[in-house]
């Protein structure tokens, strides 16, 4: 077939070439009810994602809204873990329901399906895309306020397939203070303009540890340049987690709800303007 070569801007027939892209967002479950969906992402692995991720679902719980988790990191799968889930979910006629934590936060995560919590999920990224595709498609979300995706670090297939697939409200971009890190925030949110997706803050993990005895704040892995990547960017909103052993604790012994700080206020109060 010979290549068109009308003007598009004085022909009148509706060719291919005119046809908008087709969109590749999936409806969620029929019985789903769900109002704004922020993903949380990273550049790199081991800044802390899903700890950012708990302490959001925790703190919008806090606040008199229903959250809910879909752990989209299908090969390092953490967030049971923080809440202190082992009991599977299970399946009805209708489709997969979302374990529930403690204080009523809904869950979906690859862990919460396998047989035994340790057991590797060693799936090529085609597979592992399908399967983050599903916990939006087949699991029964209940009236949900603020559903927050824990993406795996990069990107790569699952986080292209989340933005593509997934209607996206924002994202949370964490990193820590290293100056590599500074870089790998730049690939986030470049991926993120990319994508169209609005960057609705940065969290930076580890920032400093504050002395318990006399208050000071050290930057055990140097001096933070959030501030300055937030204002590159026009991001307004910022967040600095500290180095806490209680609230590594809480993670480590399933007790994420209990934690106490404030650290993620004010992107709580930068989600809760959006509905």
């Amino acid at each position: 077939m010979s290549e068109c070569t009308h003007d598009c801007s004085t022909c009148s027939q509706n060719c291919a070439s005119r046809q908008q892209p087709e969109s590749l967002i999936e409806k969620p479950h029929e019985l789903s009810n769900i109002k704004k969906v922020i993903g949380v992402v990273s550049g790199k692995g081991g800044v802390g994602k899903s700890l950012v991720t708990s302490l959001l679902a925790v703190t919008m719980q806090r606040r008199g809204f229903k959250s809910a988790v879909l752990d989209a990191d299908i090969t390092g799968p953490s967030i049971p873990k923080a809440f202190g889930i082992k009991e599977k979910a299970m399946g009805t006629e209708n489709g997969i329901l979302p374990c529930k934590s403690k204080t009523g936060i809904e869950i979906m995560s690859v862990n919460l399906l396998l047989e035994n919590d340790t057991d590797p999920v060693v799936w090529r990224g085609p597979v592992i895309a399908g399967a983050v595709k599903q916990f939006w498609t087949d699991v029964i979300w209940n009236d949900v306020d603020y559903m927050f995706v824990d993406m795996p670090p990069g990107t790569g297939d699952v986080p292209l397939t989340v933005f593509q697939s997934i209607p996206v409200d924002g994202i949370v971009i964490v990193a820590s203070p290293q100056e590599l890190v500074g870089m790998i925030v730049e690939k986030a949110v470049k991926m993120a303009n990319l994508m169209n997706i609005p960057i609705l803050a940065l969290a930076e993990n580890m920032a400093y540890f504050e002395c318990p005895d006399c208050g000071k704040k050290h930057s055990i892995f140097g001096e933070s340049h959030i501030e300055e990547i937030a204002d590159n960017h026009n991001v307004d909103t910022v967040s600095q987690i500290p180095i806490n052993n209680k609230l590594a604790a809480a993670v480590d012994a399933g007790a994420i709800e209990l934690f106490d700080g404030d650290w993620v206020n004010n992107i709580a109060d930068k989600l809760e303007a959006l509905l």
